[in-house]
């Protein structure tokens, strides 16, 4: 036996206590493994829980996607249910916030009922009638991970290439995958802070996800300004309910179809990754991905009456607290935006309450921010540019981090596309 299966075995069984468990990690974090060794940890983490199955006659069509996360950052809430609409399988196993990034599993808790503990005969059953299911390491997959990830959000050892991707490959290996998109974001607002690093997680994921019969894809993604314009938990359910819709933000949808159209194309249901591009759009105007999403939050708890009506929708599936205090900011000069500094907006919203600070902290699912313009907007004085959802009166200190996060300039800006490359 290796010492990284008796690791996994310890951690799983409860020999090995946190600090133990953090002392190995933070070896790793520190001295990295080699490609044969994270594919042994991945490997290991993997089997130390249930493998989904499926039937032969379309488990080449189970797919996924994985992000390391961002600002605003809702992709999967929108792509499960868009994917299945276009034919594919989707049985999502997400995560909760890290550090300064929201969670998708905290973003689908604020609809009321959402359940995230999904066993897999219930996974099974969501898959065969739905085409997507979206929760949580349950004691059954991946449960190395599930406490290995746990320990690493509050001890400073998120930013490991070796113990990322062996935390995102064991979840996703458990479900069977035949392809996954992996979109590694890129910037100041993102775990990997420059291209280099975020090149060398996205070999890492690749070599190990191909090494463990996986097809797959990353995309390298901006994450310098917040994705879309609304951030927190759940204003995000609501952004991408529009989305869903067919009216989400631009920069939002181009990731929602692009990563979309990778899977299309990966599984052989799309010639070309445009060609899936134009499928995942399609499902998003003729409603179809919408639909799904509405069976998908129904199957795992959400009362059925909440999407019965257009007044409900418009009313915000009753995600909006009427006990929150809003506070606008206005641009100080006119000019067109340049710059909108996701990471110093997270903060806030992570100070606020909308993340966790440490194991085991409450999440205020309400709390967060919207904009009203981005990169490239044109502003006039006193123009507002955000509002903020908060409780109580915002600090001096968090007001001088919202004010200092616009940068306008005098010239006109274009917005550029996020995806800075596929591999």
């Amino acid at each position: 036996m290796t010492d990284i299966q008796a690791f996994v075995d310890g951690v799983v069984d409860g020999r090995l206590s946190d600090s133990e468990v953090e002392g190995w990690m933070r070896n790793v974090f520190d001295n990295g493994l080699s490609e044969s060794e994270t594919v042994e940890l991945t490997h290991a983490m993997l089997h130390s829980g249930t493998v989904l199955e499926w039937p032969e006659e379309w488990k080449h069509l189970v797919v996924d996607k994985h992000s390391t996360g961002g600002i605003g950052d809702k992709v999967s809430l929108i792509l499960a249910p868009a994917l299945a609409a276009c034919g594919l399988k989707c049985p999502m196993i997400a995560g909760r916030g890290l550090a300064h990034t929201g969670g998708t599993l905290d973003k689908l808790e604020s609809l009321q009922g959402y359940d995230v503990s999904v066993t897999p005969e219930q996974a099974s059953e969501m898959i065969q009638t739905i085409g997507c299911m979206i929760g949580g390491q349950t004691g059954e997959i991946a449960p190395a991970d599930k406490r290995m990830y746990a320990i690493r959000d509050v001890t400073g050892l998120i930013a490991s290439t070796p113990l990322i991707t062996g935390s995102i490959l064991s979840k996703k290996a458990a479900e069977g995958l035949a392809a996954l998109v992996m979109d590694i974001k890129v910037g100041r607002a993102a775990f990997m802070r420059t291209l280099d690093e975020a090149r060398i997680l996205a070999e890492s994921i690749v070599s190990t996800g191909n090494g463990l019969g996986i097809s797959t894809r990353v995309t390298l993604t901006e994450m310098d300004t917040p994705i879309g314009f609304a951030a927190g938990n759940a204003l995000e359910v609501l952004e991408s309910v529009e989305t869903l819709r067919g009216s989400g933000p631009a920069d939002l949808e181009e990731l929602v179809c692009i990563q979309g159209g990778i899977l299309l194309h990966s599984t052989g249901v799309c010639e070309s990754i445009d060609e899936g591009a134009f499928r995942i759009h399609d499902s998003l105007v003729d409603g179809s991905a919408m639909a799904l999403f509405e069976q998908m939050c129904i199957a795992q708890g959400v009362e059925q009456s909440l999407f019965n009506s257009e007044h409900n929708l418009l009313k915000g599936l009753g995600l909006l607290d009427s006990e929150l205090n809003t506070t606008d900011f206005p641009v100080p000069q006119p000019g067109w935006i340049a710059d909108i500094d996701a990471m110093a907006l997270g903060t806030v919203v992570l100070e606020l309450g909308g993340g966790r600070l440490e194991l085991g902290d409450d999440i205020d699912t309400a709390v967060g921010f919207v904009l009203d313009a981005h990169v490239g907007s044109l502003m006039v004085v006193d123009e507002p540019w955000i509002t903020v959802y908060h409780r109580g009166e915002l600090s001096v200190a968090h007001q001088q981090l919202i004010q200092e996060a616009i940068t306008l300039s005098n010239e006109p800006v274009d917005a550029n596309s996020r995806i800075i490359d596929i591999l």
